[in-house]
């Protein structure tokens, strides 16, 4: 497959809002800003709410077709039918105002969800989109282990490239195991989208003994120069996947990818001491992607307790903590009204223990 994106991909999922509303107007400044650096790739998803609509409105209306390349993605958590799954398609390219998608994923594969793309023959319908002209490139994104990840690259080696979970903070992490996985694509010659570069955000706010390892060692430059820097400097990588929400995280971005140049050994010593400091944190490693909302039953904001429960658990800002609890759940979502349904956990990408970590949150943040 030929990439002609740069290393540096738009990831459309944490796009710039105005209340409840993506803010287009700012989008499109950000998409300009892209372009004109020389960056095409563009990520968003069916799921991700409004971001193919504003993807048109932002990007494909206002850009020449071959200035861009999109990648969009089918999601059976919102098609539990075959016929469903296949209609996702139709509405993307609808939703997008395009009749073609550069890369076409099946999204969020786990070993919960990886049986049902088998059972709806998904596999085929991607390659028959491809045959069909219909899609460039197929592929899909992973939210599991080694194992999995080499069974299905086994039994579907027909796939253009895989989208992982890679940053520095869970290169080792048992749970994320983004090094392993790495090495399993690697090994199959897979080139390799990564997402979570920065793990939502937090490695743009790491830490304060991180921070100060950092602004040591390269004064002036973000954290988040960092995070991206580590992911686009690993081999085999097609493009770095950044979810940038205001035009100066679009600006701080460009600056250090037009012209990219990898962690040299000292800069990496950095980061290995970062990851020895994270090795002894207690936070709990939510992203804020938002798929444990949708269907919560008691509507528990489970991004904004647990952002909350981190300023205590990093910071020790109990104070804060609770002020930012409260906003989180003014509308009476607290975190004792989980009824540990479990849905939350079956559709988790960190793999988090979500009942257990709201009873804590309960306990520490309810007063």
């Amino acid at each position: 497959m030929t990439d002609k994106t740069g290393k540096l991909g738009f990831g459309l999922m944490r796009l710039p809002r105005r209340g409840v509303k993506i803010d287009v107007a700012q989008m499109s400044q950000m998409v300009d800003l892209f372009l004109d650096a020389g960056f095409t790739y563009f990520d968003t998803a069916r799921v991700y709410q409004g971001s193919e609509t504003a993807t048109r409105k932002a990007l494909v209306k206002r850009h020449p077709r071959d200035s861009f390349t999109i990648a969009t993605k089918l999601n059976t958590m919102i098609a539990p039918t075959a016929r469903m799954a296949r209609k996702q398609f139709e509405t993307s390219c609808k939703n997008l105002g395009v009749d073609y998608v550069d890369h076409y994923l099946l999204h969020n594969l786990t070993n919960g969800t990886y049986k049902s793309y088998e059972r709806l023959g998904l596999w085929d319908y991607l390659l028959d989109l491809k045959r069909q002209g219909k899609v460039r490139n197929v592929g899909f994104s992973f939210h599991a282990g080694p194992e999995l990840l080499e069974q299905v690259l086994r039994a579907h080696p027909e796939v253009d490239f895989v989208q992982l979970q890679i940053n520095y903070a869970d290169w080792e992490n048992p749970r994320i195991t983004s090094r392993a996985n790495y090495e399993v694509a690697r090994a199959h010659g897979k080139p390799i989208v990564i997402m979570e570069p920065v793990k939502g955000g937090a490695l743009a706010k790491p830490a304060s003994e991180i921070r100060a390892l950092m602004d040591d060692a390269a004064p002036g430059a973000s954290y988040a120069s960092w995070a991206i820097r580590f992911a686009a400097g690993l081999d085999g990588i097609m493009c770095v996947l950044s979810g940038m929400s205001n035009v100066e995280q679009m600006t701080d971005n460009l600056s250090y990818m037009r012209d990219f140049r990898p962690l040299d050994a000292r800069e990496m010593a950095v980061i290995q001491r970062a990851r020895e400091i994270l090795g002894n944190a207690r936070d709990i490693p939510c992203t804020a992607c938002r798929y444990c909302v949708e269907g919560c039953p008691r509507h528990i904001l489970i991004p904004g307790v647990f952002a909350a429960m981190n300023k205590q658990l990093v910071g020790g800002q109990l104070a804060e903590a609770r002020a930012d609890y409260r906003a989180a759940v003014d509308a009476g979502n607290f975190a004792s009204a989980c009824i540990a349904c479990g849905k939350c956990e079956d559709v988790c990408p960190q793999n988090i223990q979500i009942i257990a970590q709201l009873r804590e949150c309960a306990d520490a943040l309810e007063i």
